[in-house]
């Protein structure tokens, strides 16, 4: 049965003859055409009708009040017609094998040369443009573009001839449709994008500005958004279970929501909610919806020509039941409803029909290409028979499309897809890597996807997509690439892949980054050696063959993708560990550049040659400089070394007077002095000797951290200090102190720094923690943390108030509101308010000048190059001491060798030292009595005989060259008599 009602129209459209019509006392008219009608498509000036058989007839419709309706007209074609949709006076016509034909005003038709290589699935006309919609998910628009409905950008002229709409481009559409002078994109995950004339808010973006590409509509985001209908000035939108959301104009209550007044934002029509609507579709300017539960249709909006079906030509703001023929309520389903124009159609069949889900291929159309289990398994048992040449092209059309692959492997249990955002992909992880390993089951698809990836997927990433949804073939393709790497023992499909994920703007980028964060270390692991792999290669390619400079973008890709993966890894509980980002390589290339310094410096004029190369391994390293976690600790110091200026810095001293004449020489010396080598000169009675750094600085450090100095103050157990908040010296001393600290630093010098790790966290910019507070104050630590893990009911009976005590000082952490108490919805704010107080409020100013002065030496980028923890290490040392690589690293010059008897008596006398005495003998040997961070194999002990001595001679040390002068004395206990004492003699820059 067809039922219509609204426009005056020849009867029954001409589709029967007038006496086979029948009306109700409603206004509805309706008649049982003999050829099946399978799709309705009115326009404002236009009727098509499809048949079962794929013909079409049209109609010309005039407005309302205008000339008599034309007849019924054949079209003449020979492919079968699938779908078609009406404009004002053109229409788009989309034959079963996916090629479109354009039917202009006298009714010709013609086929759309530009859209002849696509297979189109879907096609739309608004009032005076069109759209297509592709299988592979491309989407192409043409016509009038006076409000941007083209989407193009704005100044973009109308086309006659279909044109890409890029910026959707990877997203997985599921349904266009267009208005009047709007267009609208729904994605397979209920993303609703809107485009185009914004008079009335029919774009429901909030507001009245024309938009010229397409805004996602984020008020309906999450709503499961399943259907998309357009009127001239308003939209409707389904929702999967049945709600339904209306805006734009209201004017004649087309909204449905008892009113008559616009809405820019999507509404909720409440006289609907709850009824589970399985259909809706837009005239002009009324809106129809169906429950297919009750096959009763609600009509709203402008009643003046009849096209609510009520009997009355009256406007209608709220839904109110269509009056059909009682047929259409007993012995038939209602199988679909459209409205356009003026005008109102049901479809009905005597078969019955699940509507509570189900939208007519008219109004839903097909789907895009995903790749799904059943295709893999055609491919891989059909590719060695006839069929090959056919699955290639499938292939193609999947793994050249970013808006296929985004549509595959969805989580579709519990409707998770629908959740999509920049923070969820909503991508079913395990199905692509399940997917993949069924390609590989046959090197030659596997190889043909490869091929497809490489030619033409990769060149087309990188757009400017409007929508979370396109960034899933990035965590699709990785998964590919890994297994394809296995395979064909290559690296370029990483090397575009990086390039192509540097080429998103910022917010998908950072999106991107967040979807990374989500994953298992299952997944996040195979991708970081995805792009260190190449990494590694690409810095061993530089650092043996001048000819690989063409690689310097590549390499500069992949170390920052691997940089951004390093920040995902540390921001969880994960497996990866810091050393799955090194690349060894660069160890390597340090080596090299460091035998090409050396033979430089032997060479006083050098050729060009030498500096070529010099310049070029620098170059590399330059590459590479604003990616830390490619560096191991080793890289990291010899780097600092590299960016040392081979000038002095000089620092003449008197002994009386040691800080005074230091910190005034470092109150004058200019920034690009302090970051020469430093050279300590003690000056007294007109002489001056050279004092060697070490022991400068660990006496000099030794009498600043003094509790008399008063620079800071101790922890409960007297082993660690930290910044007064209330300091008794000026705060220039402490930018003095950080100038000190940033010379230690800068040469190389382990000094006695007993700071937390929290001091080294801030100079690096990473904010301290309760952990870090617990370091400083274990007692305070570990009370705090008793507050968070208090039962909740409990705290409100701890009696503690936001007012505590530090440094002798009474503070409100929250001055806003004194007496504060502690509850147990807010001991969380209380912890990190005294955290945030301790650590960084009360010493704010001191600390800020003791950076200030470290950073006049230092420079940031390097220093930031460090973790907290290696920066503490390569300042403060480690105590992993481990004696007996000391012993195995020594090397004996002139007289001495491993066997004599004056070495063989040393070691004996050594081993049976006390830690203590073993630690004076380091300090003794090296001016520190800690290991370097890169271990002990960093302290290279030489020993030879300290010439013209006697058994009265203590032994000697060139701490700056770990250089240990020792008497041949002729019996053991002697040495060891001697040893000891030199190990507490007065020595370096005290020594009389």
């Amino acid at each position: 049965m067809f039922c219509y009602w609204g426009d005056d129209v020849r009867a029954g459209f001409g589709l029967v003859k007038p006496d086979g019509v029948k009306k109700t006392t409603s206004g509805v008219f309706f008649c049982s055409p003999k050829s099946r009608i399978k799709q309705l498509a009115p326009g404002k000036g236009l009727v098509g009708f499809v048949r079962g058989e794929g013909n079409v007839s049209v109609i010309r419709v005039p407005p309302a009040g205008g000339l008599q309706c034309g007849r019924l007209k054949n079209l003449e074609l020979k492919d079968k017609i699938r779908l078609m949709s009406c404009g004002e006076t053109q229409a788009v016509l989309l034959t079963y094998a996916g090629r479109s034909f354009w039917m202009d005003k006298h009714n010709h038709c013609r086929p759309i040369k530009e859209l002849s290589s696509w297979n189109v699935i879907q096609v739309v006309c608004g009032d005076q443009h069109c759209m297509a919609l592709t299988q592979d998910g491309h989407l192409f628009t043409w016509g009038q573009n006076s409000s941007g409905q083209l989407g193009l950008g704005k100044g973009e002229p109308s086309f006659l001839s279909p044109q890409p709409l890029k910026s959707l481009c990877g997203i997985p559409l599921a349904q266009i449709c267009a208005g009047g002078d709007h267009s609208f994109a729904l994605s397979l995950s209920g993303s609703v994008f809107g485009w185009g004339r914004n008079s009335a808010g029919q774009l429901g973006l909030g507001d009245t500005e024309d938009r010229y590409i397409p805004a996602c509509v984020n008020s309906l985001t999450f709503k499961k958004t399943v259907f998309i209908s357009c009127g001239e000035e308003h939209t409707a939108t389904l929702s999967k279970g049945g709600t339904v959301f209306t805006f734009g104009s209201g004017r004649y209550g087309q909204l449905g929501h008892n009113s008559f007044r616009d809405e820019r934002r999507p509404c909720v029509v409440g006289a609907l909610w709850g009824s589970e609507v399985s259909q809706i579709t837009c005239g002009r300017h009324h809106t129809l919806a169906l429950v297919g539960s009750s096959k009763t249709i609600y009509s709203f909006g402008c009643g003046e020509q009849g096209q609510l079906g009520n009997g009355q030509r009256t406007d209608q703001c709220v839904p109110f039941p269509v009056h059909l023929p009682p047929d259409a309520n007993h012995d038939q389903s209602v199988e679909q409803i459209v409205a356009g124009g003026n005008l109102s159609f049901v479809l009905c069949s005597q078969q019955e029909a699940d509507n509570s889900s189900v939208h007519p291929e008219s109004n839903r159309g097909r789907g895009i290409l995903t790749l799904g289990d059943r295709m893999i398994d055609r491919w891989i048992s059909e590719c060695d028979s006839n069929q090959w040449r056919t699955i290639k092209k499938e292939i193609k059309r999947v793994f050249s499309s970013e808006a296929c692959l985004n549509a595959s492997f969805l989580k579709k249990s519990c409707d998770e897809h629908y959740q999509t955002s920049t923070s969820f992909s909503g991508l079913d992880m395990e199905s692509v890597r399940a997917a993949v390993k069924r390609l590989a089951q046959k090197e030659k698809v596997l190889l043909e996807v490869g091929k497809i990836v490489e030619k033409d997927l990769l060149p087309s990433l990188g757009s400017t997509a409007v929508g979370a949804e396109a960034l899933r073939v990035y965590l699709i393709l990785p998964e590919i690439l890994r297994v394809l790497n296995k395979r064909l023992h290559e690296t370029k499909l990483t090397v575009e892949l990086a390039s192509a994920l540097l080429k998103l703007n910022p917010s998908m980028l950072q999106a991107l980054v967040k979807y990374w964060s989500e994953l298992s270390d299952d997944f996040l692991k195979p991708l970081v050696k995805l792009f260190h792999k190449p990494s590694a290669h690409f810095v061993s390619q530089r650092t043996f063959n001048r000819q690989a400079e063409s690689s310097d973008g590549h390499l500069q890709n992949l170390v920052h993708v691997l940089q951004m993966l390093y920040k995902v890894s540390c921001s969880g509980k994960r497996k990866i560990t810091s050393g799955d980002f090194v690349i060894y390589e660069i160890n390597v290339l340090f080596e090299i550049l460091q035998t090409v310094y050396n033979n430089m410096q032997l060479n006083r004029y050098p050729g060009p040659v030498a500096l070529a190369n010099k310049q070029y391994l620098e170059c590399t390293l330059a590459l590479l400089n604003s990616t830390p976690c490619i560096f191991n600790l080793e890289a990291k110091c010899n780097l600092l070394k590299l960016r040392q200026v081979r000038t002095c810095f000089r620092l003449v001293l008197r002994r009386s007077a040691l800080l005074e004449d230091c910190f005034a020489q470092l109150r004058t010396a200019n920034q690009t002095a302090l970051k020469g080598w430093l050279q300590v000169v003690y000056s007294e009675k007109f002489e001056e000797t050279d004092v060697n750094k070490r022991d400068f600085f660990l006496n000099v450090f030794r009498t600043l951290l003094e509790p008399e100095s008063k620079m800071f103050i101790y922890n409960d157990t007297k082993t660690l200090i930290w910044f007064p908040a209330e300091p008794s010296l000026q705060e220039e001393s402490y930018f003095l102190f950080g100038c000190l600290c940033g010379l230690a630093f800068y040469n190389n010098s382990v000094v006695n720094l007993p700071f937390p790790l929290a001091l080294f966290k801030k100079l690096v910019g990473i904010q301290p923690t309760l952990e870090d507070l617990t370091e400083l104050s274990p007692v305070l630590g570990r009370s705090l943390q008793y507050v968070l893990d208090y039962s909740d009911e409990d705290v409100d009976c701890l009696d503690m108030t936001f007012k505590i005590i530090w440094d002798n000082k009474e503070v409100e952490l929250d001055p806003n509101e004194s007496g504060k108490v502690v509850t147990s919805s807010n001991k969380k704010e209380f912890v990190d308010a005294y955290v945030d107080y301790t650590m960084n409020k009360s010493v704010e100013r001191v600390f800020e000048e003791f950076k200030r002065g470290f950073y006049k030496v230092c420079a940031q980028n390097v220093v930031q190059f460090f973790q907290p923890e290696e920066l503490r290490g390569v300042m403060v040392g480690t105590e992993e001491y481990d004696w007996s690589i000391l012993k195995k690293n020594a090397t004996y010059e002139e007289l001495f060798y491993a066997r004599h008897p004056t070495i063989v008596s040393l070691w004996e006398v050594f081993d049976g030292l006390s830690e203590k005495d073993k630690k004076a003998f380091l300090l003794f040997l090296t001016g520190f009595d800690r290991v370097p961070i890169l271990g002990m194999n960093q302290v290279k002990m030489r020993v030879r005989p300290l010439l013209n001595s006697t058994e009265d001679h203590l032994p000697q040390a060139l701490t700056c060259h770990s250089l240990l002068e020792l008497p041949m004395y002729q019996t053991k206990r002697t040495l060891e008599a001697k040893l000891k004492e030199a190990l507490y003699h007065k020595r370096g820059f005290w020594e009389e």
